[in-house]
This record gives C-alpha cells, structure tokens and sequence, in this order.
C-alpha cells in the first residue's frame, strides 16, 4: 500500500476520476474506513439502482454524517440527480468515482452544478513509490499498482487491455466493432509522442476516418490517452497546429505497441521515456494543484520543445534526450525556445548521472528528475 499525495476536500462531495487499475477503490477503503461502500459493478445493486435511482436514499441512514461512496457512479448517471438532492436536502458527502467519463458528457447530466469538486487519480508517482521507484520497472512495466504486486506484470498488462476492450468498450456498447477498435490500438501506438496525424492513423489502420476520430474520443472518455496541444502563447515563430498524442501510462504503451524483429528498440524506448515523464508531470502538476498548462512547442520548421509547462508558478520547457552523450543539436530547440521566451527556465533531462549547465539549460538525469519532480516544479 503506497501513499498517495492526491489532496481532497474535507467537508464538500468530489468526483475522483481515473482509469480502471489506478487504485481509486483501494485509495477509498483506506483512507474512507467509515463510509458506506456502494459499488455499481455489483450487479444486483446496479439493477436496483438503474431501475430505481430514488432507491438511493434507504440504502443512508437519515443521520449519517460520514462519506457515501459511489464507485463507477458513470454506470447509472441519472443516479447523480438523486446524488443532488440528497446534498441539497441531507447535506449527505458523497464521492462519486468514474473509470469513465462518456456517458457524464451527456447534456441531460446533472454533473451537480459546483456542488461538488473533481480531481483524477494516475498511476503511482516516483514521489509515492519512494525506495520502490526504479527507472528500469517504469520504463518496462509503468505505473499501475499492480505492476509492483503481481508475479508476472506483463500478463497483468495484457490481461489490462482486454478487460478495457470487453468491459469498457464492448459492454458500454461504445463501439460495435471490437476487432478494429483493437487495430486502431496498435496503429495508435505508433503515434505515442508523435504529432497525431489522424489520417494516416485512418489509412494505416484501414478504417473511415470519422471512425478514427471517435475512438481518439472514446479513449479519451476512458481517460487511457490524452492528446497535448500546442504552445501558441505570444508566438513569434510560426508553430504546427496538430497536437501530440500519448495513452496514460508507459507499461500501457508497451504491452499495446507491435513488436517485431525489425522494429528498432530505439524507437520504441524513445516515446517510452517520453511517456513517463509526461504522466509524471501530469499526476503531480493536478495532485500539487499547481495550475500549468501543459503543451508542447513546435514550428513550422522543425524545432521543438518535448513539454512546456505554463502557469502561475512561470513557464518551463522540458526536452528529454534518452542518451547519456550530449552534443550541441540536442540543445537547439531548448536556445531556440529561451530566444524567443527569455523567462523560460530550460531543463532538458538525459540519461547520464551528472547535472550539468549550457548556458541557461540546466541539464538532469531523467532519475534525479522524477525523484524531486515536485521541487522542479515548483
């Protein structure tokens, strides 16, 4: 049982949303020992709840002050009407967990108006995991809890992905296709760190285009990938438009992306690394609440900035070189940036064991960085 570092409310109702296999549950029973446990995959109280979402209130003592957690609320959201009510009239805490946030998006809806705040939960962070953390696991297995547990990860992994096809892609009904739902998985993958082209994802995957389009939304919903837009604040270059593209974390990356015997494992370790510094910085950048909008930084020409971090706390680009030998090109896009943003703090992380310094660049092992990811942050 790792601790986590994600903060909550004490005293008002929160959505904690997240992937399955993040640890929202095991989070829940241990930090919330006193509340009233409803879990909607049971499906007796599922029924029960689907037809009758006023059933809700015989199932909370009238003076409870405690939390209620509804787990998997997105599977009977007109559960949230009554969830509503129940604040209003009760003033009942309620946590409300979501793999999912597909069927919330629906206009009718009640996602309870401000009554209620919203944090995400990501896989375990190198802050959490402490003396665990080991740079070699992340990059082969990634983040998710289990891996650290389970005897053979790369079944775990495997067994993962197909529980999301069947349970959250098959039985939501969120496509009537599964066999080319899976190919455009793996077509997907090999636009992990890339500027998302969703054309040639169509063309290489042989499926419509629109097609292609929803399921970029459906794992989005799913909350297994993100897409990162780029950084337009006050450009004085010319920049791309389309945004990168990444599934959640690095072991999910992995077990999806096709291996064969003429694949480069350079390519493949590149969006690795890429990977779990980008989930890195999404997890603390939302559990710290430090406000930075993450993008990347691309022109027209090629030059580029891996992440670029902005917010109150100033604005930081990030460039990840997974050698330990640096040459002049490796800096090119970090000057460029500093040229055209002189307030910028540059790092660009690597694989060696020193820190170093060009210029205004401050140079990191990619371990030294995860390690004190927060106070780089800050």
């Amino acid at each position: 049982m790792y601790s986590r570092i994600i903060k909550h409310s004490a005293n008002k109702s929160f959505f904690l949303f997240g992937p399955r296999g993040t640890g929202k549950t095991t989070w829940l029973k241990a930090n919330f020992k006193n509340a009233i446990y409803l879990d909607l995959l049971d499906a007796e109280l599922f029924n029960d709840l689907l037809a009758r979402p006023d059933r809700l209130k015989k199932l909370i003592p009238p003076d409870f002050k405690d939390w209620v957690i509804l787990d998997e609320v997105q599977r009977v959201p007109l559960l949230l009407h009554e969830v509503h009510r129940l604040i209003e009239e009760n003033n009942f805490k309620f946590i409300l967990t979501g793999s999912s946030a597909r069927k919330l998006k629906h206009k009718d809806i009640n996602l309870l108006a401000g009554r209620a705040l919203t944090y995400q939960m990501y896989p375990l962070t190198a802050l959490e995991l402490k003396s665990d953390f080991n740079i070699q696991h992340s990059l082969k297995w990634g983040h998710l809890p289990s891996t650290f547990s389970e005897l053979d990860p790369k079944k775990y992994l495997e067994s993962y992905i197909s529980t999301y096809l069947k349970e959250e892609i098959q039985n939501e009904g969120l496509t009537r296709n599964l066999g080319a739902f899976s190919r455009f998985l793996e077509t997907a993958s090999f636009s992990q760190g890339a500027v998302l082209n969703i054309s040639l994802v169509a063309q290489d995957s042989g499926i419509n285009r629109k097609v292609v389009e929803n399921y970029f939304s459906i794992l989005e919903d799913l909350m297994i990938a993100q897409r990162v837009p780029i950084f337009t604040k006050k450009a004085k270059r010319k920049v791309i438009a389309h945004p990168k593209f990444y599934f959640f974390d690095a072991g999910v990356y992995r077990c999806i992306r096709p291996k064969g015997p003429y694949d480069s494992p350079e390519e493949a370790d590149g969006a690795t690394i890429e990977t779990l510094i980008f989930q890195e910085l999404t997890a603390v950048n939302s559990y710290l609440n430090l406000g930075y909008e993450i993008s990347y930084w691309r022109t027209i020409d090629h030059v580029e900035v891996d992440f670029v971090m902005y917010g109150e706390n100033g604005l930081k680009a990030i460039e990840i070189k997974r050698t330990s030998k640096l040459n002049p090109r490796d800096f090119h896009g970090l000057k460029a940036f500093s040229k055209d943003y002189p307030l910028a703090k540059c790092y660009l992380l690597y694989g060696g064991e020193r820190k170093l310094f060009e210029e205004n660049i401050e140079v990191i092992p990619i371990e030294e960085f995860l390690k004190n990811i927060d106070s780089y942050l800050k």
